[in-house]
């Protein structure tokens, strides 16, 4: 893999027992040494609870997935927990889902500004430069946007981990 492999998860509708459920539906993705995307697993399972994230994980492993110094995903508690857990590995917020959530609930005419402020967040050197742009982003964001200001420091060490060991060489 030349990028660490990202997790999601989502709900399907399918038929069980002649009733319609909703299913939780996992995959992890990763890019292979030629730069080609592969499913390394998918899954699904009554819902999103620590035993379905720790089980399809242990899986992983049982087939092989090893070494891994990160993975990525959304914000999902559960396999936060079963990533330190069962791969031992890092994990780090999908910054392109964080854009989108951030974006989610902006103004139609407000999106390209608030999505260049934090575009520049992710243009920093380093984890410090990083720090600095996104305190002052924030601190834009709650004066024009007050709606975005729920873009905290905290989300800012879950989307920017990398920087400190691997810089912008992984874009999730």
């Amino acid at each position: 893999m030349t990028a660490p492999p990202w997790i999601d998860a989502t709900y399907v509708k399918t038929q069980q027992a002649g009733r319609v459920v909703s299913v939780a539906v996992i995959i992890e993705v990763a890019i292979n040494t030629d730069g080609v995307r592969e499913i390394l697993g998918i899954a699904t399972g009554v819902s999103e609870a620590a035993p379905f994230w720790t089980e399809f994980l242990r899986s992983l492993t049982r087939r092989g997935l090893c070494g891994l110094k990160l993975l990525i995903s959304d914000v999902h508690e559960w396999l936060k927990a079963g990533v330190v857990k069962v791969l031992k590995s890092a994990w780090q917020r999908c910054r392109a889902l964080l854009l989108r959530n951030a974006l989610a609930y902006t103004a139609k005419g407000q999106r390209q500004a608030v999505m260049a402020m934090l575009n520049t967040i992710f243009m920093q050197d380093n984890a410090e430069a990083i720090s600095a742009e996104w305190r002052v982003v924030c601190d834009q964001l709650r004066a024009k946007f007050p709606r975005r200001a729920d873009i905290t420091l905290n989300v800012h060490k879950r989307a920017t981990f990398t920087f400190s060991f691997m810089h912008s060489s992984i874009c999730s």
